[in-house]
């Protein structure tokens, strides 16, 4: 609704500023944001002085002018048809603020609206960003862990120290190896490493000099670490009036890496209330805010 670019961004962060402030100091943030391009799905009210279609059928397709009526004329400082990169200007905006920019996540929508653009590729990915306030936050690693691929497991369940191996570099020989050391973890470590007569360790969970390199042999799991591109498709919630109904798995996703049971979930965009419904089921409690009333009620009949 905002003027411009600037005013949007502000406003963005004088909400995450009252989040931040309300936030646990080991608490995080995900923020699922998407882009747009300067002059789209505008139609002929945002840029009536270049249009020529105004007064057209096209000008006044799904009523948008109508349903624009009084409101501000956007402008931008670029010209139309650009990516306005407003993801990365929200997560600079933030950092600024003081946020930690730990990462950039990329949602691939399995599923994505086609586009009939013909100068460009079709989007089909948004962002996520994860920030934290502090340099140390909770983060449940194991909660989100992902089977590696086929061939991962296949390379792992070797039985290194029964090969024969090679000496073609002459100056050792040379056995099978899934990777550099640590790249799946501490089990996947002890594997790689092929060294089973390591000293006795603590079962997974025991917190017995520590946790890093304590997972004996025998409890290895096909498991890694959680990658950063996401493969999942676009919510398919029936009856929700709302535009922008993102998967449960994303919530879910985020939810399981950031907080534990009974841990309190706070959305202030709640929209359609996928958030505070999947934290409800992971036995968090949760809070959600939205400045569409009709969204909070369509929520509570839900």
């Amino acid at each position: 609704m905002e003027a411009t670019v600037d005013e949007y961004i502000a406003k963005l962060r004088d909400v995450f500023y009252e989040v931040k402030r309300v936030l646990t100091d080991d608490g995080t943030l995900w923020l699922n944001i998407a882009d747009c391009y300067a002059g789209s799905m505008k139609g002929s009210m945002f840029y009536p002085e270049s249009d020529s279609t105004i007064g057209s059928k096209e000008a006044g397709r799904k009523g948008i002018i109508g349903a624009f009526a009084g409101r501000p004329l956007p402008k931008y400082d670029m010209p139309r048809k650009n990516l306005m990169g407003i993801p990365w200007r929200v997560a600079f905006a933030l950092q600024s603020d003081g946020w930690i920019l730990r990462q950039d996540i990329i949602w691939d929508k399995t599923n994505c609206m086609p586009e009939s653009v013909k100068d460009r590729c079709t989007r089909s990915h948004e962002y996520i960003f994860l920030f934290a306030k502090q340099p140390r936050y909770f983060y449940d690693n194991a909660a989100i862990a992902e089977p590696v691929a086929q061939s991962t497991e296949k390379r792992l369940s070797q039985n290194i120290e029964g090969q024969r191996g090679s000496d073609r570099l002459g100056y050792k020989t040379m056995h099978a190896v899934g990777g550099s050391l640590a790249a799946f973890g501490p089990p996947q470590s002890r594997r790689r490493s092929g060294n089973k007569k390591r000293k006795a360790r603590p079962v997974p969970g025991a917190k017995e000099n520590g946790y890093a390199g304590s997972v004996p042999y025998e409890y290895i799991t096909m498991l890694r670490n959680k990658r950063d591109v996401w493969h999942m498709s676009v919510s398919k919630r029936r009856g929700i009036n709302h535009f922008a109904v993102f998967p449960e798995e994303l919530a879910e996703t985020c939810i399981r890496a950031g907080t534990k049971e009974g841990d309190i979930v706070l959305d202030p965009f709640m929209g359609s209330g996928t958030t505070v419904k999947v934290a409800h089921r992971l036995g968090r409690e949760a809070i959600g805010i939205d400045i569409n009333q009709e969204y909070i009620e369509q929520f509570r009949e839900e």
